[in-house]
């Protein structure tokens, strides 16, 4: 009998189940595991009236005790490590060392919410005139609500949830429905770790919950991380109904290979960026662009014999670099790719598909898959295939190199590697991408620092965690206060003031 994932709401009462629900496999045998249901407006706001109700006095706790209970948290999530990492690779397909990295980056911004005391403080001007003050603060937004994607099932729910708990907001979480236990069990554990009930709740569904979000008035932020199209249609609709949105959308991250490049290095870096977690991550380095035809020949025969010795494996075998992906839709949606770039005209040098693992045989597994002299117009090369599915697209010169990234449609991430000092800092001044590595595969920032794309990579004007997170989930307010000596002056002034 496969078990049933409920929502993780405040109140014991609430609405009637809608009766739908949706599967979650297991993407190591292509089996069922579990149940999730399917939620609507009636049990979203179920969950906003219940944060409503929390949030007031959640806000009204000094920052200092709120951090209290990130650091408490913290401690509870790294005792369950194991357990958090093995539910989450069950669900999502990831090897356990990858699962626990998810869980990890995830960590390391709830370690940047314990900060919160200091990062909420405002400004303060004395004597900004005549015996006048001016001083600002941050306070919370209210309720806010996250919409999360199956790729990384702790790290983004975690991004989401410390940095808004920790400025004082209620939030409302939606994961996604085909691994949703790990967001659920982490809601478990910040209540255990002194979070109030109502302040963190975790409501499951498809499209028709996403719509509740972006259209319930009492929800007064929402941050999302998915694909493009739908991070535009989330930005769109959340703003239209007055709410304050950041939508992350997808990817296409370049790594310039310059013929002064460590090649072993290059070789190494790239089979990790390309074909870790089975290449289903946003900053997965996907293209590889030699400079130079010798560069893109000496690359080539060090990747097919890296590629050629990659292991595909279930999540809990300790040798596999990757597991399964994490749907058999998702599987047959990326074997079309391949099919695609075939038709149309690209080198298919190593084909993943058709792989079968005794014992697993229907399992999610896609092969690595490697491409050479893949051309800007392929239809192959400029959308996200989200896949472990390489592609190599050869240039003659930085130039042309600079401008691929900087033309494509997605700006989330991109890679250089060189030696050369001069040439790895133009190419970080002037290339047109939101993040950039220098000899970094995965330039994701660390949590003090700030996570985003540009482009149809990214939709609103601020980024995830760091202080540009705290900006999101706070509101500015500033006071001009005067504290006059003696009794309230006669004369009434019907003039702007000014500071003069």
């Amino acid at each position: 009998m496969t078990r049933f994932i409920d929502h993780h709401l405040a109140d014991a009462s609430r609405p009637a189940a809608s009766g739908r629900t949706g599967e979650v496999f297991d993407p190591n045998s292509g089996l069922v595991q579990a149940h999730v249901a399917l939620g609507d407006k009636a049990v979203l706001d179920a969950a906003v009236q219940a944060a409503k109700r929390a949030q007031p006095a959640w806000a009204a706790t000094n920052p200092q005790r709120r951090a209290r209970v990130m650091f408490r948290f913290k401690a509870l999530v790294e005792s369950h490590m194991d357990e958090l990492a093995h539910l989450l690779a069950s669900e999502h397909g990831k090897v356990i060392a990858d699962a626990k990295g998810d869980i990890q980056r995830g960590l390391d911004v709830v370690e940047f919410a314990c900060g919160a005391p200091h990062a909420l403080k405002g400004e303060y001007t004395q004597g900004a005139g005549p015996g006048i003050d001016v001083y600002s603060m941050r306070q919370p937004l209210g309720v806010g609500a996250g919409i999360t994607p199956f790729n990384f099932p702790a790290m983004i729910p975690l991004w989401m949830t410390a940095v808004a708990l920790a400025c004082g907001n209620a939030f409302i979480l939606k994961p996604s429905e085909r691994d949703p236990s790990v967001p659920v069990r982490l809601a478990e554990l910040f209540l255990e770790a002194g979070l109030p009930p109502g302040v963190l709740q975790v409501v499951h569904g498809d499209k028709v919950m996403v719509d509740a979000i972006l259209d319930h008035p009492d929800i007064a932020g929402v941050s999302f991380v998915g694909s493009s199209d739908i991070a535009h249609y989330v930005y769109q609709r959340g703003v239209a109904a007055g709410k304050r949105v950041q939508a992350m959308g997808g990817a296409k991250n370049h790594g310039i290979v310059l013929p002064d490049a460590d090649l072993d290095q290059v070789v190494a870096d790239l089979t990790g960026a390309a074909f870790g977690s089975a290449g289903e991550r946003c900053m997965a380095l996907p293209v590889v662009t030699p400079v130079g035809q010798k560069t893109a020949d000496a690359l080539r025969e060090k990747l097919v014999t890296a590629i050629r010795a990659l292991r595909v494996g279930v999540s809990t075998d300790p040798d596999a670099h990757y597991g399964p992906v994490v749907t058999a839709a998702h599987k047959a949606k990326i074997e079309d790719w391949i099919q695609t770039g075939i038709d149309e005209g690209a080198e298919l040098v190593i084909d993943g598909r058709g792989l079968k693992l005794q014992g697993h045989e229907n399992g999610f597994f896609v092969g690595p898959t490697l491409f050479d002299h893949v051309t800007p117009t392929m239809r192959a090369y400029q959308e996200e295939i989200f896949g472990p599915v390489l592609q190599m697209v050869r240039v003659d010169s930085f130039e042309e190199a600079l401008a691929l990234p900087s033309a494509h449609q997605y700006g989330n991430g991109v890679a250089i590697f060189t030696r050369n000092g001069r040439a790895a800092r133009e190419f970080a001044a002037r290339v047109n991408v939101g993040m950039v590595g220098i000899n970094v595969p995965i330039p994701v920032p660390v949590a003090y620092h700030t996570f985003g794309g540009w482009k149809r990579s990214a939709f609103g004007d601020t980024n995830q965690h760091g202080m540009e997170g705290v900006k999101f989930w706070t509101k500015v307010k500033t006071v001009t206060a005067r504290w006059p000596e003696g009794l309230v002056e006669e004369a009434n002034t019907f003039v702007m003031p000014t500071l003069a």
